[in-house]
């Protein structure tokens, strides 16, 4: 993994400059704890407010901001982690992690999607592969806060201690715990190469509604979820199996008819597909492909999640 904390230089009183300068870092962490941009941005703004709500003597007693600022935001995702596991509760389906473009196509900014500063842009790397959002979604706020903190921004227990709460031991213990999550769950993948050829293939076949074509790409025993969010229509529950989602999908593709355009594209750093309605994007699909098969597949319809696609 690429990422890496960099707590900024040691300044008596840090200017605007000095201090918006750490709004990637702080947008990078957030989204990778909390799978959505719209609250990493959210928690990014509450973060800024913190800190110009003290005086500037208290500001400047700081001696590390950038230090700072990540202890604030690490914290404040370690408590909508909590809260969000009660939202989720009433969620109208799966949930799945907001999708990202090829960061060549969007910037987030202050003002949200259309922004105007190239470093606000999410760092792509193995850390926000859907596949790797949605098993750190199946751990604990204290599992996912440390073992990000530590494994992805590589940062000391000892300081990760301070934002989770818990003594260094235990956030040891805490990211040990998550690791062995993402062991369980990792399968190994082919190169991007032969990624992007498979996906390619699969869209042809169900352009084509060609069943016996998009069975063969599917692994046998594939799971394909969707997230509608109960503002788009989806199937509400998983479909197991690669014979009753290439059915699935072949019925979706017939059904929409020439109103539907598929697009290759590349989501979340790996290779994937988007489809437009009427010239409306209205569904991201992004892919785990292991060896030569789809292992699994994630359709982000909840239109609140795919704003960037619109407006980028």
């Amino acid at each position: 993994m690429t990422t890496r904390a960099e707590h900024g230089d040691d300044q008596d009183d840090p200017g605007l400059d000095a201090i918006m300068s750490e709004r990637r870092r702080l947008i990078n962490l957030a989204y990778r704890l909390l799978g959505s941009l719209a609250d990493a941005e959210d928690v990014v703004q509450d973060t800024y407010a913190r800190w110009y709500a003290m005086s500037a003597r208290e500001r400047q007693d700081i001696g590390v901001p950038g230090a700072w600022l990540m202890t604030v935001a690490g914290r404040i995702c370690l408590n909508l982690l909590g809260s969000a596991r009660a939202r989720r509760e009433t969620y109208v389906g799966s949930w799945i992690p907001e999708p990202l473009p090829e960061p060549t196509e969007w910037i987030t900014g202050p003002s949200g999607a259309g922004g105007t500063d190239p470093a606000d842009r999410i760092t792509l790397d193995e850390s926000v592969t859907m596949a790797f959002l949605v098993v750190l979604d199946t751990m604990t706020p204290a599992e996912r806060v440390a073992f990000v903190l530590h494994d992805v921004f590589r940062y000391p227990f000892g300081e990760v201690a301070d934002i989770v709460g818990r003594t260094p031991a235990a956030c040891r213990q805490l990211a040990s715990s998550a690791r062995r999550r993402i062991r369980t769950a990792r399968t190994p993948a082919g190169p991007g190469a032969g990624q992007a050829g498979i996906v390619r293939r699969f869209r042809t076949a169900w352009q084509a509604q060609d069943i016996e074509a998009l069975i063969g790409l599917l692994d046998p025993d594939a799971t394909a979820t969707a997230d509608g969010g109960g503002l788009a229509v989806t199937h509400l529950h998983p479909i197991v199996g690669g014979e009753r989602i290439a059915r699935a999908y072949a019925e979706i593709a017939r059904v929409s008819g020439e109103r539907t355009t598929f697009l290759e594209c590349t989501v979340n750093g790996l290779p994937g597909l988007a489809t437009r309605q009427d010239g409306t994007l209205v569904t991201v699909f992004a892919f785990e492909v292991t060896g030569d098969r789809i292992r699994r597949i994630w359709a982000v319809r909840n239109p609140e999640k795919l704003r960037l696609w619109r407006t980028g």
